[in-house]
């Protein structure tokens, strides 16, 4: 007989999966960021920087206020941690993955021609690969300013050199060492950013390779149907088809007692169940999400879920936006009651609330823990003001 699961407890599960029921850690260390990634499996990274910048998000919101230096040492300081690939998108993903990516990287490069066409030249990419290796980690800034003896023999320009770079970090012949303080990308060879033993480590099976992407997303969602087990890794770049990808590795995972199919209330497709995933009575979370928090990747299911209708409105011209640019959905206990638009205004050092809004039979206590939350973003962000505008039927019953 399957199991049947409220949306209640499908949440509370999901909540627990992602971290959120971790005992905080009085001042996070790096034992505590490592616990953190292992729950959300991977760290969404976007330039987008009106807030904080994506991949420091989501650890805030489980871990609290920390150091981000300990990000910094993960990602770009000996022993390596964590290195940027396409993972999910382009995410922060632990070390260990890159041998899983290499079928990936492979898919990218039969398909070199679609993606970045006859302009990405055989002899381009040899020389900016000497280039590299002779200067170490170089932003495409650095090798286009850098060459100019060569422009007149092989073309090189801005335009053809981020393509290319582009090209050989999909593939996985150059990787990402660490990003300067403009947020641009410095591409080094891989055996200088990772470890020796992930590099030297033999290529799984695809087979195998899809089974434990699929077993990682089912950890860090908890309880998941095939398609938010497929979207976690983006398995739909994968060279075989999504669905026989997906479903081949669930079947698996059902056969060896890892994954429990279930049904859970509301949902009109199969959901399966991790065995290690906690099944808490209760949530006690508050914390706001960011746009590319893993909760609420997944806009269908964040509904389901949540019932909170969620989509990011950077790209809205301002006139057609419902919220606000940069929204961050409000968590308190197992259910998101609010939605907030925040701007970090670094010249005036104030934190600003563009806009909050309440959702439909928020808690009478929602304006009071927001106001709570607000102060403790404000002061990691070392924002020394909380200002509220006017805007959203929460905003007047926030206390900066």
């Amino acid at each position: 007989m399957v199991t049947t699961l409220s949306q209640s407890q499908a949440r509370r599960i999901a909540l627990a999966a992602q971290g959120f029921l971790d005992k905080p850690h009085d001042r996070p260390t790096m034992r505590t960021l490592a616990r953190t990634v292992e729950r959300t499996g991977v760290l969404q990274v976007d330039s987008v920087n009106v807030l904080q910048r994506a991949h420091f998000m989501p650890l805030y919101s489980r871990m609290g206020a920390y150091d981000v230096d300990l990000l910094a040492r993960a990602s770009a300081r000996k022993p390596r941690r964590l290195v940027e690939y396409w993972a999910h998108v382009q995410a922060l993903m632990p070390v260990e993955l890159w041998p899983l990516m290499r079928h990936r990287m492979d898919s990218y490069r039969n398909q070199r021609h679609k993606w970045w066409g006859s302009e990405v030249s055989e002899e381009l990419v040899a020389n900016l690969m000497a280039e590299i290796a002779d200067r170490g980690a170089s932003t495409a800034r650095d090798l286009d300013d850098g060459l100019p003896r060569s422009k007149e023999h092989w073309g090189w320009n801005w335009s053809a050199t981020r393509r290319a770079l582009d090209y050989l970090y999909m593939v996985g012949e150059v990787a990402i060492a660490e990003r300067n303080s403009q947020f641009e990308i410095r591409y080094d060879l891989p055996e200088r950013v990772l470890p020796a033993d992930v590099l030297t480590a033999p290529t799984p099976t695809l087979e195998d390779t899809n089974r434990e992407l699929v077993r990682r997303a089912a950890r860090s969602h908890g309880v998941a149907t095939a398609r938010c087990l497929s979207d976690y890794y983006r398995m739909r770049l994968q060279p075989t088809s999504e669905d026989r990808a997906v479903a081949g590795a669930i079947e698996d995972l059902v056969a060896e007692g890892e994954l429990e199919p279930v049904r859970i209330d509301g949902w009109n497709r199969p959901a399966y169940l991790h065995r290690d995933a906690r099944r808490p009575r209760r949530v006690e979370a508050r914390a706001l999400l960011s746009p590319f928090d893993p909760v609420v990747w997944l806009r269908e299911r964040t509904e389901k879920l949540f019932d909170f209708h969620y989509r990011i409105e950077i790209y809205t011209p301002a006139p057609k936006r419902q919220f606000g640019y940069y929204v961050l959905p409000f968590l308190l206990g197992e259910e998101i009651v609010g939605r907030v638009d925040l701007k970090a205004d670094r010249q005036s050092g104030r934190l600003v609330v563009k806009a909050a809004y309440a959702e439909e039979g928020a808690p009478e206590e929602t304006a009071r823990e927001l106001s709570t939350e607000l102060v403790r973003l404000a002061g990691w962000l070392g924002m020394d003001e909380l200002t509220v505008e006017p805007r959203g039927d929460l905003a007047p019953l926030l206390r900066p």
